[in-house]
């Protein structure tokens, strides 16, 4: 049994300079948990809602004063002097308080502070590590992910021509989590000089990775397979890609504009599938629009025995929507983003339906982020072995992957490293 003895928030700067919540714990034990929430640009009609002020006199109406207030007022009032058992009866106090589908509220943004700052505090309490306690409730072997690295961005992560959102690189040949980051950082100073050669510019986009003048996805796949190759690595044995199209973003009703003219769903699946036959592509995540569901199945059917079909858009971290798209045959895996969903408890639960329908998952960031590690300790506690946080740059990406690297120097249980199976 816990009770919270104190709890305030504050509104601080996301990556973006746009405010989020951050959040303070105090248990009844003098354990203390503190957070920050992270918000995103590229988002799902289904996730669950921020609270933003809507004044425009400040931060142009993004302001989170009034989840702040919530915070310490309605919700602390509501968890005042209250003992819980556990993290989830926690959590469902705060989604009862709540009291919509969509954490609208409240806001998703101070629901998930509290959620997390409490898990922090009970790790605390319990004297173990993060992500010690998180693999206490999730109940998997833990496991170092393979980080995946967005080193070139487009779509709404920056203000190029190229449609398709995220090119990763994956370090999949690393023999751990140091070597991994090695890896990628060297793959990424060798990626920005080809960048300065090619197009006299160094500029990044949202998470960190640069966004140079392209417009197909091929042009970037060929600029990273040069990039693998310059830093003395192999590319698909030492290090793999994965594209995240955020295809909403394209999607255009009746068809698709990947940058190079319209098409139709089906003609995007066969460029996704010469794609993955001309380079070390291991992943497509939302490669099709939220709403274009016949297309998730033809594209899951089509190349999912080759490639790993992740959900975002789509499935939002949703238990129930991860359980209807597995019945549907829609993905192989989810993406997994708390301020999706609103508290960790739900958060655990969308993983634990991923593994219910024998999908993979992984691990998110998102485009507005902090340096809080939170979600670092997850992916391990997860063993999902797979993460991504962004480029290996911009302090709000590497503090995730410093927490991995930390996680595995301290940890004296030698957790493997890499893709399960």
């Amino acid at each position: 049994m816990f009770t919270i003895t104190e709890l305030t928030a504050r509104e601080v700067l996301d990556s973006r300079g746009r405010p989020t919540v951050a959040a303070r714990l105090v248990l009844d034990s003098g354990a203390v948990g503190a957070t920050q929430v992270p918000s995103g640009a590229s988002t799902g009609e289904h996730e669950a809602v921020e609270r933003r002020d809507g004044d425009p006199a400040r931060y142009g109406g993004a302001g989170v004063l009034q989840a702040c207030h919530a915070i310490e007022s309605e919700i602390g009032k509501a968890l005042d002097d209250r003992s819980f058992r556990d993290l989830a009866e926690l959590d469902k106090a705060l989604i009862e308080l709540d009291g919509t589908p969509d954490k609208a509220r409240l806001g998703a943004n101070a629901l998930l502070a509290v959620s997390q700052a409490a898990t922090c505090a009970l790790a605390v309490a319990a004297g173990v590590p993060l992500h010690v306690y998180l693999s206490e409730l999730i109940g998997v072997p833990a496991r170092l992910p393979v980080p995946h690295f967005n080193v070139i961005n487009g779509g709404a992560h920056a203000a190029n021509a190229l449609r398709l959102q995220e090119f990763m690189a994956a370090p999949v040949g690393a023999p751990s989590m140091a070597e991994a980051l090695r890896c990628g950082a060297e793959v990424y100073a060798a990626l920005r000089g080809l960048v300065v050669e090619r197009f006299k510019t160094a500029g990044v986009g949202d998470e960190g990775g640069f966004a140079p003048d392209l417009t197909t996805p091929e042009e970037a796949l060929e600029l990273l397979v040069d990039a693998v190759v310059a830093a003395g690595y192999r590319p698909g044995r030492d290090v793999a890609f994965a594209l995240d199209p955020a295809a909403n973003g394209f999607f255009l009703g009746e068809g698709y504009d990947p940058g190079d003219g319209r098409v139709g769903t089906s003609d995007l699946i066969d460029r996704y599938a010469r794609l993955i036959r001309a380079y070390p592509v291991r992943s497509i995540e939302d490669g099709l629009a939220e709403t274009d569901r016949q297309g998730w199945r033809m594209l899951t059917a089509g190349l999912g025995a080759w490639v790993q079909i992740v959900g975002d858009d789509l499935l939002v971290t949703s238990p129930a929507r991860i359980r209807a798209a597995a019945r549907e045959r829609l993905a192989t895996a989810a993406l997994i983003k708390p301020n999706q969903v609103g508290t960790v408890t739900e958060t655990l639960a969308a993983l634990a339906a991923a593994r219910e329908a024998g999908w993979g998952a992984m691990i998110s960031h998102r485009s507005g982020e902090t340096a809080d590690t939170f979600i670092a300790d997850l992916a391990v506690a997860a063993g999902v072995g797979q993460i991504k946080s962004g480029a290996p740059a911009r302090g709000e990406r590497v503090a995730k992957y410093n927490r991995l690297v930390e996680i595995e120097a301290t940890s004296g249980h030698g957790l493997p490293y890499g893709l399960p199976g």
